[in-house]
Parts: structure tokens; sequence; C-alpha cells
């Protein structure tokens, strides 16, 4: 025998080959992809491709290697019994990484679908761990198979102890049922700016999750509701149908006030703010419509229009200025008001 076949025939010279191969062939996957497969896909109009390429690199990168680790084991002598258990821990392994590239690549192309529109660009997290779950629930059900485990007494324990924990956690999963209630209904998204007036809550959505929805407030803090008060409150979205937002100033002025003469300076000092003032929208031409007879003034209102719902307070703050200096320097008054007592 010449001292090729000797070393050759050595069980731990078999196992070291195999896997700097596996090393190798790993490596020039690896290469070949970010070299080639990136290139191509960086000439494409959409993103959706290198990220796809992005999550399947290092998993395939990391099972080639696996593959090559077990049949570099495959050369050593080994039990019956050792063999049984690498067989199965590789088996896991690769159902945990198979689970783990597929809820991925279906989570990304989730979100690619739901960024048809802009405003659904950000996907809530619940639909993530949504498909995480069944992913994973699918290959922990393929490991029970490839161990010949019978999963239908799992099944009827898992069913009885369902429902007494679906009785336990009533409001966890009422929560949960609302998420996914919100998420398909579409009344909202993450981004979108929303006003609960039964909850005294208004602000931008942050996230939406399996049990709760985080408002981040005006006041720039996190308001954490639960699904099921969303779902049964009359929610406002001020994005809807379009970012751009009208809203309406209330005002009054003097009984001896000449209207037409107010109509014409507030009607200016709203055209000015909206065409000066940074948020407002320059083109919108502001309305003014007299509503009653207040006791004290003629109430009016005058709407003006801003790019989003957070560039009011400005809008509002410089009109209210601006009206009462134009009021004060045409003599015309804002009357506070009047109680007249009779005594008898």
């Amino acid at each position: 025998m010449n001292p090729i076949e000797i070393v050759w025939n050595n069980q731990y010279f078999r196992f070291s080959a195999t896997l700097l191969l596996s090393l190798l062939v790993a490596q020039i996957f690896l290469w070949f992809i970010k070299k080639y497969f990136g290139k191509l896909t960086s000439k494409t109009k959409t993103e959706l491709d290198d990220r796809i390429v992005k999550i399947i690199s290092s998993p395939v990168y990391l099972a080639i290697f696996l593959t090559g680790l077990y049949f570099a084991i495959e050369n050593l002598n080994l039990s019956s019994k050792a063999e049984l258990w690498i067989d199965r821990c590789f088996f896991i392994a690769l159902v945990i990484i198979s689970a783990s590239v597929l809820s991925k690549l279906l989570l990304e192309l989730t979100s690619h679908w739901l960024m048809v529109e802009k405003r659904y660009e950000r996907t809530p997290k619940l639909v993530g761990k949504i498909i995480s779950i069944l992913i994973y629930l699918i290959g922990f059900v393929m490991v029970l198979n490839h161990f010949n485990i019978n999963i239908t007494p799992i099944v009827a324990t898992l069913g009885i102890g369902g429902l007494a924990a679906g009785l336990a956690l009533q409001s966890t999963l009422s929560n949960f049922f609302a998420g996914l209630h919100i998420i398909t209904d579409r009344a909202f998204t993450v981004g979108d700016m929303i006003e609960i007036n039964q909850l005294n809550i208004s602000g931008h959505i942050e996230d939406i999750g399996w049990r709760t929805t985080r408002i981040k407030t005006v006041q720039n803090t996190i308001a954490i509701v639960p699904n099921s008060k969303i779902a049964e409150s009359v929610i406002i979205n001020t994005e809807l149908p379009e970012k751009e937002t009208a809203f309406s100033i209330q005002c009054g002025v003097d009984y001896a006030s000449d209207l037409v003469q107010v109509e014409k300076i507030a009607l200016a000092v709203a055209t000015e703010v909206q065409k000066t003032i940074e948020g407002a929208v320059p083109d919108f031409e502001p309305v003014l419509r007299f509503k009653e007879f207040g006791e004290s003034n003629i109430m009016f209102s005058v709407i003006l229009k801003t790019l989003s719902y957070d560039d009011k307070p400005l809008i509002r703050h410089e009109f209210i200025m601006r009206l009462k200096t134009a009021f004060e320097k045409e003599n015309i008054s804002i009357s506070f008001p009047v109680r007249r007592i009779i005594n008898n």
C-alpha cells in the first residue's frame, strides 16, 4: 500500500479533507452570490431581489457547511447509536435553517405586497410574528414526523389545553384577534396619524402588536392601547383619503362690526398664512363662513389647510396672532361675555 492510500484510509484525514472541502464550496458560493447576483440585483428597479439575496446568502452558506460536516462525520467509525443521534441533530438543524429562511422570505414578500401604496410601507410586527409562528409550527410537525412520533394524542391534548387556555386568556385572545382585524381591515397602518375621541388619544401609529397598539402622541409619549379597545372605538384617520388636512378656527366679532370688512380682513390674513407659513398648503383658498348670533359676538369660522396633521398647531398659532393684530388696527373688537343681573 503506497503512502497516499495509507493517508487516505485514515478516517481523521478524510474527515478533515471533507470538512475543508465543504468550507471551500460554501465560500465559493458566497463569493459567487455577492459578485454576480449582487451586481444583477443592483441594476433592477426594485429592492426586493437585493433583500432576498441578502436573506438567503448566510443560511445557504451555513447549510452547505453543515452538509459537508455531516459527510465528514460519516468518515468516522462511530457506533450506530451515535450515527442515529447525529442524523437527528442534522435534520433538526436543517429544518430550523429552512424555517428561518422561509419565514423571512414570506415576511419580505408580504411587506413588498403591502408597499403597493406608500402608506403601507411599514409592516406591523404582528404580521411577522404570525408568519414566523406558522412556519416554525410546520417545522415542528416535520421534526415529530421524522422521529415517528404520533401527533394525534398531542393534537388532542393541545385541543383540551387550548380550550382551558382560551377561557383563561380570553382577554389576551380578544386583543390578538382584534389586532388581526385592524391589520386586515386597513383602517389605518403604521405611521398614520389617528384620533380616538373615546379614549382621548391622538398620535402616530408606531406599531400594531399581538396584544396592544403603540401610539406616539403629540406630547411625544407612547400610549399603549389594547387592540380590543381600538377595535371598539370610532377612529379618525387624518391621513385618509389624503395626508393634507383642512381644519377650522372659530372666532367672533362685536355686533357693531362691519361684517363685509371682517370677512375681507380675515380672509386676507388667512391667505397670507397659507402662502407664507411652512406646513400650509400655499395654493389653498381659505373659506370664511358666519355661523350664528352668539351671546356677545357674531360667530364665524375660517377653514385653513395644512400639508399634514402635525402642521396644524403652528398654522393655528400664526393665524390667531395675525388676525388679532389686524382686527386691532381696524378697530374691530372681539367682545367679552356680558351678563346683566336685575334685582327685583
